[in-house]
């Protein structure tokens, strides 16, 4: 249940819509069903309110469960409601927002209920891909409801009172919500599904009018940000010291500082997240080998591998850029794949996606080389070799099959008298970035303090790139 703190749901719709924007529709629906005396109980609008209005000027669907209003249980007739926004929605182009504050099926409705949730996947299916969908949980999301949420392109948590799940923590074997509550955030946000954990319900309610702000409405528009009031010159000075922390490298290149980082605690060795770039929406994909905290102390590190979780994150990310026109800008610093039994198991084809996801989209795409870029794992990082239009490296970056010292070693394992040190001198000169330049792989080796105009030129150049890839319907990795 909502904490007694909380916004009633149309007080969120109140906030979350720019003011006297939001139109009501759907007010006079209601349930059918009699069964269970349910003509005995009063549920206004069948406990969700649907309509539209604007955000920032940027016109949106929403639908507000009430949870006064039998716990805002779907039902038959609250499911139609949702269905026919999503309609309205897909025809004129414009987001959904679904503010969830639900206790799941209704009961009493039995396979009238159990329709209406499969209406409502029917209509996120058909327009996945086509407008963005947002789902932002501020009570109970539970069973059919958290598949509900988990469909949308972002969800939204509310820190302290929001419960996500498909099974209650109690029916889990071995398990009980005081020894670890799998519905809560703390436990979600290190879990694929939560895009953002915000504590407050107005502070989340205006993460989300941020993210409005910088998404395209549909498929067919470009997304642009605010005029950018930021210096397009403006020099990076300490670009070089941050590409460990992309969080803080892309604060440093973005428009104004801006970076909003997507699934923050979930496979933290891979960054996800947006920035703007001359007021152009970019996505951003990263690897990770430390992290700082606000005063620059590292808190933690992490190994410069692709893993499962990584991949699978950054996939899920490059396919919602691609289907909305956004241009992806991948930081790549990788030297191999994650090393365990477990990893081995799933690695290679976690790998082939994240490769087929970059080399299908047809956005445009810049890869950006920031340390070392060794082997296949360097391949699948949106390298020339599958389809990036620009790659540019930062002076002293590597690029080659593995570490020369390394490969030294393992080149002249049986000769005793090999200087190895002199080889991996030899092998080095064909790992650095003017050997990959001097073959087409690199397109310029650049200073970091030029990283941002670097970056806004090139993807300016790229801004009217047009693809024609032969007709298919989809691929099937």
């Amino acid at each position: 249940m909502s904490n007694t703190n909380a916004l009633s749901a149309r007080d969120r719709i109140m906030v979350l819509a720019d003011e006297n924007s939001f139109v009501e529709i759907g007010a006079g629906v209601t349930r059918r069903s009699t069964d269970f005396n349910m003509q005995e109980k009063s549920v206004p609008a069948d406990g969700v309110i649907t309509g539209y209005g604007l955000i920032q000027n940027n016109p949106v669907f929403i639908y507000s469960q009430d949870v006064s209003a039998l716990n805002g249980t779907i039902g038959e007739m609250h499911a139609k409601k949702i269905a026919h926004i999503y309609e309205l929605a897909i025809k004129t182009g414009v987001p959904v927002i679904g503010l969830i504050d639900c206790a799941g099926i209704r009961l009493q409705e039995s396979t009238d209920a159990l329709a209406g949730f499969g209406q409502i996947y029917k209509m996120k299916v058909k327009a996945s891909g086509i407008i963005p969908q947002i789902s932002a949980v501020f009570g109970n999301c539970g069973g059919g409801v958290a598949v509900l949420a988990a469909m949308s392109d972002f969800t939204f948590m509310e820190k302290k009172n929001a419960k996500l799940f498909v099974n209650s923590p109690n029916t889990l074997e071995g398990n009980y919500t005081d020894k670890l509550d799998t519905a809560s955030s703390d436990f979600q946000q290190e879990a694929s599904t939560a895009s953002f954990i915000v504590e407050g319900e107005e502070e989340l309610i205006a993460k989300v009018r941020e993210l409005i702000s910088i998404l395209p409405g549909n498929n067919n528009e470009t997304a642009f940000s605010d005029e950018c009031m930021d210096d397009l010159n403006r020099m990076t000075e300490d670009f070089a010291s941050e590409v460990a922390d992309p969080s803080l490298a892309l604060e440093d290149i973005g428009d104004n500082n801006f970076f909003m980082e997507i699934k923050k605690g979930y496979a933290k060795e891979m960054v996800t997240g947006f920035i703007c770039l001359d007021g152009i929406t970019t996505g951003v994909v990263a690897n990770r080998t430390a992290e700082f905290d606000v005063d620059g102390k590292e808190i933690a590190k992490y190994a410069p591998r692709l893993t499962t979780a990584g991949c699978d994150k950054a996939v899920s990310f490059i396919r919602k850029c691609d289907a909305f026109n956004i241009p992806i800008l991948t930081l790549t610093n990788i030297e191999g794949f994650a090393t365990t039994v477990k990893e081995e198991k799933t690695i290679a084809e976690a790998a082939a996606k994240l490769t087929a996801a970059f080399a299908e989209a047809d956005v445009p795409k810049i890869n950006l080389i920031t340390d070392n870029a060794y082997g296949t794992a360097y391949i699948c990082m949106n390298s020339k070799h599958i389809g990036a239009d620009m790659v540019f490296a930062l002076e002293g970056a590597n690029i080659g099959t593995m570490d020369a010292q390394i490969a030294a070693k393992i080149m002249y394992g049986d000769d005793k008298n090999a200087d190895i040190s002199a080889k991996a001198a030899e092998f080095a000169a064909q790992s650095g970035t003017e050997a990959a330049a001097a073959r087409g792989y690199v397109d310029a080796v650049i200073p970091s303090s030029q990283a941002r105009k670097q970056l806004i030129y090139a993807f300016e150049m790229l801004f009217a790139k047009s693809g024609y890839p032969i007709g298919k319907k989809h691929g099937t990795i």
